[in-house]
């Protein structure tokens, strides 16, 4: 692998290999309090940074076939096979992308709250918003929030997106994420799977009660690509099913995984 070219990535306990991909604008510190949950159950935990995301590198090429192939590049790295693989939003589109493409790595695909189909883009308030983080300005955590609630009115989402933010060098505060390459590009987060996709192997997909990302209408597509898939519903949760009711979410991995 190119050592530029190489994913961040934080691995948590000892095992058979885990790996989980965030969503768009987050990273693998997201799922760090899950990843150590799964971690104790005697899995090797990967919470990867996907390209333009968190500590992993930045490129002007993004789309789901470079993430694949990003995360190909980093199973081989470090000889994993048998892979558990979930994803969240994005990180659950590159998933089931990598799957299709390399069912022979795959033991179980989970995918949180995304279907395969196309998705408009719907980010551009928040993508106005963290474009307009004049960092000459802001010197604090709270001045930054305070910035951004002009754009996104939602403190759960603010919080999320503000964990992006890092002292740079000391009084210089800046976002992690490659924001010009992810405003710019922001549309290959909504492409659909290819319509040849298939894959065989045992799937899961979760999806939160009050998230409109997986349609009733959604389950046949899923059928379509991933005939043996279930669909279970985290109650109380929304698209960030996952941190709105961890324990819930827990139990539905564990009880796909086991």
């Amino acid at each position: 692998m190119i050592e530029s070219k190489k994913l961040y990535s934080n691995i948590l306990g000892e095992g058979s290999p885990f790996i989980i991909l965030h969503g768009f604008l987050g990273m693998g510190d997201n799922w760090k309090t899950l990843g150590s949950q799964f971690a104790e159950q005697g899995y090797q935990v990967h919470l990867v940074d996907q390209r333009n995301h968190g500590r992993s590198f930045h490129d002007d090429d993004f789309s789901y076939e470079t993430l694949s192939a990003d995360l190909k590049r980093y199973c081989d790295a470090y000889q994993l096979s048998d892979i558990v693989l979930m994803g969240h939003s994005m990180g659950g589109k590159t998933a089931m992308l990598f799957a299709t493409q390399f069912p022979e790595l795959v033991s179980k695909l989970l995918i949180a709250d995304i279907s395969p189909r196309f998705y408009p883009i719907h980010h551009d308030a928040i993508l106005s918003g963290l474009s307009q983080l004049d960092f000459s300005a802001i010197k604090s955590r709270g001045a930054a929030d305070k910035s951004l609630a002009k754009f996104v009115s939602d403190v759960g989402t603010r919080q999320f997106l503000l964990k992006n933010l890092y002292w740079k060098e000391k009084g210089q505060l800046a976002l992690r994420m490659n924001l010009d390459v992810l405003a710019n590009q922001v549309s290959e987060v909504g492409e659909p799977l290819p319509s040849s996709a298939k894959f065989e192997g045992n799937t899961l997909f979760l999806k939160g009660d009050k998230s409109e990302y997986i349609s009733n209408q959604d389950e046949s597509i899923i059928q379509v690509h991933f005939p043996k898939a279930n669909i279970v519903t985290i109650s109380n949760a929304g698209h960030w099913l996952h941190a709105e009711n961890p324990e819930e979410f827990y139990e539905a991995v564990m009880a796909f995984l086991k």
